[in-house]
């Protein structure tokens, strides 16, 4: 059986992203499972995992990885690092048309490289099978509440990337103090939502239904997490139901607001179409009676569903501040002010830990498709866009029209 020569490049994305799709152990463990495997690991001094640590495992690390016929990383690619010839997979954020990325996808064309993106990677009942979702969710959740410490000045909480692992940050939960009338709202139940539960499992906050949350008074606190039929409705005023909503968001709106009323902090977990209605507008947070103090947008859909998230914040600087009357940033510590987080790469913020869950899924769903004797459920086919000769998979026609816009500089 050929060798199958398998390159671990390093990241090049500005600013720098500290994951990798493959820690030394499961460099070690892909071996096993597959011996007509070698990887060869390109030097890098971000990686969360060191190059001595691969070293140590036995793995070869080398600048030269011309002879890799597959080039694994995890954020886009810099054009000019791209070798023509080359399977690629990584996360191109290109199948939805995105213009900051048409360059490369145009580039990936004109090199004729093969681009398998982790984002389309699904089973054959077409769910994903592959993300770092989870991890957004736990950490964009302990973000939460650091921002309400720092809002309110009831605690202080250790920023995550400054926490060795996940076990450390876990630890700082600890500082977290709630006063009784406490009460959180988060929307979305999928990886993201599941991640947030992760956390909120650590502290001594209980769990009530979306009604106990709008009806009641508590005397500790509480956090409702919503699902779409929770905080949409029909316009109309029929019967709301889920697979409507899914099908055609545009004839429901938002009932979101009346949670605003009651609750201090706010996350979004939720996956959002363009097609919905906004779920709190500008206008809702002018509200006098809304109490929402902090906004920890997750999902991070910028001057879209969440009118206070103006901009994404960073890793560096992860909270500003949204004046409502203004509708501008101010001062989140000023009164009336809310306290915005809004990383849109949270999980880089626990660089090990997400590293090592992303590559469970790799050895678990990706790779026994990927280098496996067959792939039944056309899991590598479906996700890939463009082939070695320099064309559009049939699935990724309708990217078309989009490589052949005028190119973004």
């Amino acid at each position: 059986m050929a060798t199958i020569h398998i390159g671990v490049i390093r990241e090049g994305k500005v600013p720098p992203d500290r994951r990798v799709p493959l820690t030394p152990k499961q460099c070690v463990e892909v071996k096993k499972r597959f011996p007509n495997v070698e990887i060869i690991i390109e030097p890098s001094e971000i990686r969360a995992y060191s190059d001595d640590e691969y070293r140590n495992e036995g793995i070869t690390v080398s600048s030269d990885i011309s002879e890799c016929s597959l080039l694994i990383g995890v954020k886009e690619v810099p054009v000019e690092q791209l070798i023509p010839g080359k399977t690629y997979m990584f996360f191109s954020h290109t199948f939805k048309k995105q213009p900051y990325n048409r360059n490369l996808l145009r580039t990936i064309l004109d090199k004729k490289i093969r681009l398998i993106d982790y984002e389309v990677l699904k089973d054959k009942n077409n769910q994903r099978i592959i993300g770092f979702g989870r991890y957004a969710g736990i950490v964009g959740c302990y973000n939460a509440f650091r921002t309400y410490g720092l809002k309110t000045g009831a605690f202080d909480l250790k920023p995550a990337h400054a926490c060795f692992d996940r076990a450390e940050m876990e630890k700082e939960l600890e500082h977290v103090v709630l006063p009784a009338n406490f009460k959180m709202v988060l929307t979305g139940f999928g990886r993201v939502g599941q991640g947030a539960r992760e956390v909120l499992q650590l502290l001594p906050i209980q769990e009530v239904s979306p009604v106990e949350f709008l009806e009641k008074s508590f005397d500790e606190p509480v956090f409702a997490q919503l699902n779409v039929e929770d905080y949409y409705d029909r316009e109309d005023g029929k019967t709301f139901t889920r697979q409507q909503f899914y099908d055609d968001p545009s004839g429901f709106i938002s009932t979101f607001p009346r949670y605003m009323k009651t609750a201090n902090v706010y996350a979004s977990c939720h996956y959002w179409s363009e097609k919905a209605p906004f779920i709190a507008t500008r206008e809702d947070f002018k509200n006098p009676e809304n109490r929402l103090s902090v906004v920890a947008d997750i999902s991070a859909d910028i001057d879209g569903p969440v009118g206070c998230t103006l901009r994404p914040s960073t890793v560096a600087d992860p909270i500003y501040g949204y004046n409502p009357v203004s509708e501008s940033e101010d001062d989140y510590t000023k009164e009336g002010v809310i306290a915005v987080m809004a990383i849109d790469n949270l999980p880089c913020e626990l660089p090990r830990d997400a590293s090592e869950f992303f590559g469970e899924a790799m050895l678990d769903n990706v790779f026994p498709a990927l280098l496996g004797e067959s792939d039944p459920d056309r899991i590598i086919e479906r996700a890939t866009e463009t082939t070695l000769d320099g064309k559009l998979m049939p699935a990724f026609a309708y990217l078309e029209d989009y490589v052949q816009g005028e190119l973004s500089h």
